[in-house]
């Protein structure tokens, strides 16, 4: 097969990861809706289905134990354990366990049977039950079915048909590397950005150890890290281990290198899609990691077994059967456990470096000790942190679909307030367009703050948006990036139209800061349009509401912080992550804003022409009539009278000069001059630069922006 473009052209910029938002990729079609058929599933008849098969052990694949719930929940929790807080990428949504690379990882060996196991109870339900959701039901019915009550499951993760290929990994070519290239200055424990995990192809952290090494302390220092990164305390990371390892065993019974055959995506067409293939006649045992044993003597029942042997033994670490580091209790007074396919054998508990580490960190013991004593503690937690970890990455409540969805609304899911109020109409809505017109504010300001708010949006884990007007609270009020001075100045004066109209009012109708924001954008950019000579709407969807601080955890939207932002040509700097260049930073910002290529282009010009910029610098407005929606960014930016050269050694600043007289005439970074320099990118341009270009690009415009200001708005559907 021939080579592809990014194979010839290393550097290339991969602007094609934005395709995904323009195709249709999914089988039943551009209307099927996912929410509707799953309201109409028997939710009942799918759980009873699944405590079935639980204890229906299948001669192709024997369940340990004779139970499969242990292996269930290692699939949902290999399915959910993906997410990171970073950029909101991976989690349960979208089955992509199913898809590659995630189906062919080291650390979900054998999870190919588990799904296959899910087979016949997704074709009976069909388009009423994605995979996404089927995974992690079976992991939750699989903790009930074993005598854990947990909070409750919510559906509507849609599928995905092709792998996420906007998920950074790490910079490995090898499966389970670590490389010194994935942390910040080489230094183990400080990941760059995007990555949660420490190794290629495991979810977590190594479970022997750092670098493959019985390494306690090492370990802790990466568990915290990691789970970190999934937005877990130091509680809900121990409640998880802890609640996730009472359950089943590893596989071990020989070196996985010597005895298991290639992963999916590497098998042989017979194989239909299954890997690892073993040979049971030669090695009995089953084999995933190499690593061998049960936690506890009670593998298929919830209980403090985990806990007590953790803490009621001292542990030395020896290799195992596989050839892996693991953890082996000192002495034999310990309760062995049953085998896993006879019941007549027994075997001895273990322990990974990750469950040790736990005991030798001062504050994981301290929470190791406090469940000990305070059994219905643990269970409450780990049931939480259970919770969380499946629907991290599912957005607001109203996203949350089926029966058993808890009336608690916790506050990791972002929640806004219902209107207590009546909404603004048409009526409304002109008068409060005349007020914001008759403002001091400029145009772009009231862009850049409409921006800045609704740009926060992440399709990924559906979190961010202007709905709830959260750029008026902290963290998002002290943003560099938001120009926290000038957005003083923008939010006092949306507050007095707000007060000035809500105090009028009495017939119980109030605007919202968060409709109000939006709505300046939109007056902007219709007043810009006119001076262009362009008579355009820029739609408006009032029922924004205004969130609360209580409601806002201030350190979960850390991560949301524009470490640079193309849109409004802000630099910005520390970036400690695994991205090269500006223009990669602006292609994954528009991903995450599921932006398609021609979206991008067109709100990169548009913000250029209304001058949208960062501290209102001239980079990039190459116009001379900043303020008006024309296509002058794209004209001059194409023009060949003109050429360009880097003004820094980094190449991040570059002046645009008149060939002939060589008299600088713009300045613009390299968010700017990609457009030209990317052939798919000028090739997009090109259209807006034509003669006739202008009226596409206005269209354009006002129609990608529309679609930024709606993205959180779940409300609407």
């Amino acid at each position: 097969m021939t080579w592809s473009n990014q194979e010839w052209w290393p550097n290339l910029l991969r602007v094609d990861i934005l395709d995904d938002n323009a195709a249709e990729l999914d089988p039943y079609g551009a209307d099927f809706d996912y929410a509707e058929e799953f309201e109409s599933l028997d939710f009942e008849a799918v759980k009873s289905d699944l405590r079935e098969l639980m204890r229906d052990s299948k001669d192709w694949w024997p369940a340990d134990y004779g139970h499969y719930g242990p292996l269930f929940i290692r699939m949902a929790w290999h399915s959910a354990g993906t997410y990171r807080t970073s950029d909101g990428r991976a989690g349960a949504s979208g089955g992509l366990q199913r898809l590659p690379p995630e189906s062919s990882w080291p650390d979900n060996v054998n999870l190919d049977k588990a799904r296959r196991l899910l087979q016949p109870i997704k074709h009976k339900y069909g388009r009423k039950l994605s995979w996404g959701d089927l995974i992690v039901l079976a992991g939750n019915v699989a903790l009930d079915s074993m005598g854990f009550e947990t909070v409750g499951f919510a559906g509507g993760r849609v599928d995905e048909y092709k792998s996420n290929e906007a998920v950074e990994w790490g910079p490995e070519t090898e499966w389970e590397e670590t490389s010194p290239e994935r942390f910040e200055n080489g230094e183990v424990g400080n990941l760059k950005d995007p990555l949660a995990n420490t190794v290629m192809g495991l979810i977590y952290v190594n479970p022997e150890g750092p670098y493959g090494e019985p390494d306690v302390e090492g370990s802790a220092k990466n568990i915290r890290e990691e789970f970190e990164r999934m937005a877990m305390d130091d509680e809900e990371t121990v409640a998880l281990i802890a609640g996730g390892h009472t359950f089943g065993k590893v596989h071990g019974a020989d070196n996985p290198d010597e005895h298991l055959g290639p992963e999916p995506e590497a098998a042989p067409l017979e194989n239909q899609g299954l890997g690892w293939d073993h040979d049971f006649d030669e090695i009995p045992g089953m084999i995933t990691s190499g690593i061998e044993g049960p936690w506890n003597d009670t593998p298929t029942q919830w209980d403090m077994g985990y806990i007590d042997n953790l803490l009621g033994h001292e542990w030395h670490s020896v290799k195992g059967p596989g050839g892996a580091w693991q953890w082996r209790p000192v002495g034999d007074d310990i309760e062995a456990a049953p085998g896993a396919q006879d019941e007549s054998e027994t075997e001895q508990p273990m322990m990974l470096t990750t469950d040790v580490a736990l005991k030798h960190d001062d504050d994981y013991r301290a929470v190791l000790e406090r469940f000990q004593e305070n059994p219905e503690e643990f269970h409450e937690a780990f049931a939480r942190a259970w919770y969380k970890l499946l629907h991290r990455d599912m957005g607001p409540p109203e996203r949350f679909l089926g029966p058993d969805v808890p009336d608690e609304v916790m506050i990791w899911q972002d929640p806004v307030p219902e209107a207590d109020y009546e909404i603004i109409g048409e009526d409304e809505i002109a008068e409060l367009e005349s007020l914001i017109r008759d403002s001091d504010l400029s145009r772009a300001q009231r862009v850049k703050t409409a921006w800045a708010a609704a740009s926060t949006y992440r399709d990924s884990d559906k979190r961010g948006g202007a709905n709830g007007a959260r750029i008026r609270l902290e963290p998002q009020r002290s943003w560099e990036a938001n120009e926290p001075e000038e957005l003083e100045t923008v939010l006092g004066t949306y507050e007095e139209i707000q007060a000035e109209f809500n105090d009028s009012r009495e017939d119980g109708v109030q605007v919202s800061l968060a409709d109000l924001i939006v709505l300046g954008g939109k007056v902007a950019i219709e007043q810009a349009a006119a001076d262009a000579g362009y008579d355009v709407t820029v739609p408006f969807e009032p029922g924004r509401t205004d969130a609360t601080a209580e409601q806002t955890d201030v350190e979960s939207f850390e991560p949301l912080k524009p470490k640079a932002d193309g849109f409004r040509n802000y630099i910005g700097g520390n970036y400690d992550d695994l991205y090269d260049t500006l223009e990669e930073r602006m292609v994954d910002k528009a991903d995450l804003l599921n932006l398609t290529v021609p979206e991008m282009t067109v709100l990169v010009g548009g913000m250029r022409a209304l001058g949208a910029t960062y501290g209102d610098s001239e980079r990039g407005v190459l116009t001379d009539s900043p303020g008006t929606l024309t296509n002058d960014f794209f004209v001059n930016l194409l023009d060949m009278d003109y050429e360009w050269e880097p003004l820094d050694e980094d190449e991040e600043i570059f002046v645009i000069r008149d060939r002939e007289t060589g008299d600088a005439k713009w300045e613009a970074t390299r968010f700017d001059v990609i457009f030209g320099a990317h052939s798919r990118l000028r090739a997009t341009a090109d259209v807006y630069a034509a003669d006739d270009g202008e009226a596409e690009f206005v269209e354009d415009f006002v129609d990608a922006w529309s679609k930024v200001m709606k993205l959180d708005r779940y409300d609407l559907d």
